[in-house]
């Protein structure tokens, strides 16, 4: 959910007039199982159609470990993985993008299409040319696929490969990647998608610029996605207003190869300060270029809230980072080191690779020295020891780079230089995490293979492979195991090294960067020569760069007046305190406390609430919820108070708030209450609840035909087990009200706080009726003080 690709699609799509995008992920291992016993295919999020009963199935290929879970994705969906079994209409175009994409030969067997390049007008003639072929009634998926292969940035590979000559790819025609040239005219999504769950990126993500043109030899994603364009300052904060507006976050990240390359990045960051630092929306960075730290910019960032600060140094020593590109002295970085925590920042990340091409172990070594270096600049500037973390992954060989004809070390070189790296920052109590060898030496097999790939990643999947890039299900022996099966040497494929002069699997794929450039640049490599930024300097790459390529005005606009909180701080308001009445159904019901108080504080800024924040570095809203509901428990009557400025217009706010917050929501009263108020976690000890059976389960009969057949007479212990001791709860069950009905037994329940103990509802209702507790329907229906009869906390008490 965090990747901007998918939303800018899923935007695109959705605002044609004869299209629509739906959402599908993996399964957890947990819900697979559940799918496959009960036979239930995989289908979308919005409209829960099953994958087969769609005209087109898109994946996004980021990742060399995703393949495995792209042929389970299509599987679970009720379509055949290879592509060869597909050709009867009935099956949906299978059809892949992203930067795998430029290397599409192991997955070319299970996918249909690839596209090579930026999506945001190829997706469009892609579907009118289906829309088309599906009025004309043809119904050959040869056809289409032939016509489709006609448009530029597209590879077929039924058509552009003849499978059974894998060295004729080298001849055909070579498939020229697409690109945009204006990113302020391309398409952006406004109002994305912000779902329940917390995920990755959880904030508004603005591309300031796409490609990179500091040209770092090890990096793909700077060579396939030249040349480097960015967007206009008023566009990004264009983009930035509209976004939080619609959304509700609290955080906006600028996001690009390169951010801190940005032209305009530090008068865009001022902006957006004083457009938005009085609602306290923080702006963060991604990880920087050490020579593109700016404590000017610093001081702007850490002024709403500090985020978190990353550098990517790559390399350690300077003829190492001559090597790879990487242009900083070790001057550049002790000024960068200063100017951070000069500006109070106590976090720092730091991301290095190992098996670097002319790598030697001085070079290692060396990465302690910038880390114990970080942490002596630290304690000069804050007197504190500050977090220091050190990643570090191995070098993995990527097509269509400088370092495409370089092998990856072997697996028990990257297990030594990590092994020592661990020991040595370990000592001088720095985090290290290393990516796991094992992956990497996959993800080299695969970035660099060819089509007879294809057989290794299916008979891995068959073995049980799947979601390979988390490590809780990464098994290598069973990637062992699929070598040996499909008579795949995996070291031949991740160690080779090519001749310079000779022809490469991916050739056919022309991102537009010259193979000669690509030489060259290995060349001077080799010589740990730098290459100038070609913003400065044309490094004839093979694209022709153009003015509009790049920046197109500096104009940021006017700084709106309208922010509410801006015209508050000018009427020096009073702050009053609201109580607010709100009930949680539905699904919705299923949302843990923490993601139902993000969805409503996310809704209190969409609805313009005036809220006030409390002070000190990580400013959060002055809102306090009632005692917590569990996951899957319903609410009718819950609480939250807030501070607000006045004048606040109960009537208009409680509209405004019901027409942002997401259905099963819904705010039912709110009051202003006394400043001095008791807090609502201060005097609610009693919690009134209703049982019943859900209706798919009323058929299971207890056994007395009834729900409550668990209790002793009065005053019985009721025992549960907490951390595996036997704990008596009756002390918090203060009454049970059993109501029979001709349907299902109901049952309503009163607990309440102990001064030793806390009511769980689960175990109690579990206790109770002996009955699990997800296969009842729990709704709270009320809130009580330790003796009061009213559950209604809208007046003061």
């Amino acid at each position: 959910m965090s990747h901007l690709g998918l939303k800018i699609l899923y935007d695109i799509i959705n605002n044609l007039p004869y299209a629509s995008a739906e959402r599908v992920f993996a399964p957890w291992i947990d819900f697979e199982q559940y799918m496959r016993s009960n036979s239930i295919r995989l289908s979308s999020l919005e409209t829960k159609k099953s994958l087969k009963d769609f005209d087109i199935v898109g994946f996004s290929l980021q990742y060399e470990l995703s393949y495995t879970t792209v042929l389970n994705i299509l599987d679970l969906g009720g379509i055949p993985v290879r592509s060869e079994n597909r050709i009867d209409s009935e099956y949906p175009l299978v059809i892949a993008g992203g930067p795998c994409a430029v290397n599409p030969l192991p997955m070319s067997p299970f996918i249909d299409i690839f596209l090579i390049g930026d999506g945001e007008y190829a997706i469009i003639e892609l579907l009118d040319l289906v829309r088309v072929w599906k009025i004309s009634g043809d119904g050959r998926k040869e056809s289409l696929l032939k016509e489709v292969s006609k448009l530029e940035g597209f590879y077929v590979p039924c058509i552009h490969t003849p499978r059974s000559l894998f060295h004729s790819l080298i001849d055909s025609q070579k498939i020229k990647r697409r690109f945009i040239k204006s990113l302020d005219d391309a398409p952006y999504p406004l109002k994305p998608l912000v779902p329940y769950a917390s995920i990755v990126h959880d904030r508004v993500n603005i591309e300031v610029s796409r490609g990179c043109s500091m040209g770092c030899r090890f990096c793909q994603a700077g060579m396939i996605y030249r040349p480097a364009r960015e967007r206009s300052p008023g566009t990004v904060l264009r983009i930035a207003e509209e976004s939080l507006k619609n959304t509700g976050y609290d955080e906006v990240s600028l996001t690009s190869l390169s951010a801190g390359d940005y032209t305009h990045l530090l008068p865009v960051v001022k902006e957006f300060n004083k457009r938005f630092g009085e609602s306290k929306i923080a702006l963060s960075l991604p990880s920087l270029r050490v020579a593109a730290v700016n404590q000017d910019v610093l001081r702007e960032i850490k002024s709403v809230r500090k985020t978190g600060f990353t550098m990517a140094p790559e390399a350690a020593t300077e003829r190492l980072r001559s090597v790879i590109n990487k242009d900083f002295s070790e001057e550049d970085y002790e000024k960068a080191l200063n100017a951070l925590f000069a500006e109070g920042w106590l976090n720092l990340k730091m991301y290095f690779m190992v098996g670097l091409p002319t790598e030697r172990d001085e070079d290692i070594e060396a990465i302690e020295d910038m880390a114990l270096k970080a942490i002596r600049v630290a304690k000069k500037n804050t007197k504190r020891f500050v977090n220091m973390a050190v990643t570090v992954s191995p070098f993995v060989p990527k097509p269509h780079t400088p370092f495409q004809w370089c092998g990856q070390i072997c697996l028990e070189e990257i297990k030594r230089k990590q092994k020592h790296l661990r020991e040595v920052l370990g000592n001088k109590k720095i985090k290290y995490k290393g990516h796991d060898e094992r992956m990497s030496f996959l993800e080299a097999i695969f970035s660099r293979g060819d089509e007879r790939l294809s057989d290794l990643i299916e008979v891995a999947w068959k073995a049980g492979c799947k979601l390979d890039g988390w490590s809780d299900f990464f098994d290598f022996q069973k990637w062992l195991y699929a070598m040996d099966k499909a008579g795949i040497d995996g070291r031949l494929y991740a160690g080779k090294a090519y001749n310079l002069d000779e022809k490469l699997p991916w050739d056919f794929i022309d991102t537009g960067i010259k193979k000669e450039f690509l030489v060259k640049e290995y060349e001077r490599a080799v010589s740990a020569s730098i290459t100038q930024d070609c913003k400065k300097i044309c490094t004839a790459c093979g694209l022709k760069c153009s003015p509009e390529l790049g920046i197109q005005s500096l104009d940021i606009g006017i700084t709106k007046e309208e922010n509410s909180n801006s015209k508050l701080k000018i009427q020096n308001p009073e702050l009053v305190r609201v109580r607010v009445q709100f009930s949680k159904t539905g699904p919705l019901q299923y949302l843990s406390h923490l993601e139902l108080v993000t969805a409503i504080l996310r809704g209190l800024r969409r609805a313009k609430i005036p809220f006030d924040f409390t002070k000190g570095f990580h400013p959060s809203p002055k809102i306090s919820f009632c005692p917590s509901l569990n996951v899957g428990v319903a609410g009718e009557k819950e609480y939250f108070d807030m501070e607000v400025f006045s004048p606040f217009d109960i009537e208009f706010y409680m509209k405004e708030l019901n027409d942002t917050l997401p259905e099963g929501i819904k705010i039912n009263k709110m009051a202003i209450i006394p400043m001095n108020e008791p807090s609502l976690n201060s005097f609610i000890k009693r919690y009134e609840y209703i049982i019943t059976q859900k209706a798919e389960d009323r058929t299971q009969k207890t056994d007395n035909d009834g729900l409550c057949f668990r209790l002793g007479a009065p005053g019985s212990e009721i025992i549960v087990k907490r951390d595996g001791r036997d704990v008596d709860i009756s002390p918090c069950i203060e009454s049970i009200d059993v109501q029979e009905s001709t349907h299902a037994h109901r049952i309503r329940l009163t607990l309440k706080d102990n001064e030793h103990l806390k009511v769980r509802i689960r175990e109690a209702v579990e206790a109770i009726t002996g009955v699990d507790s997800t296969k009842l329907n729990i709704i709270r229906t009320g809130l009580f003080g330790q003796r009061d009869k009213t559950n209604d906390w809208m007046e003061p008490l």
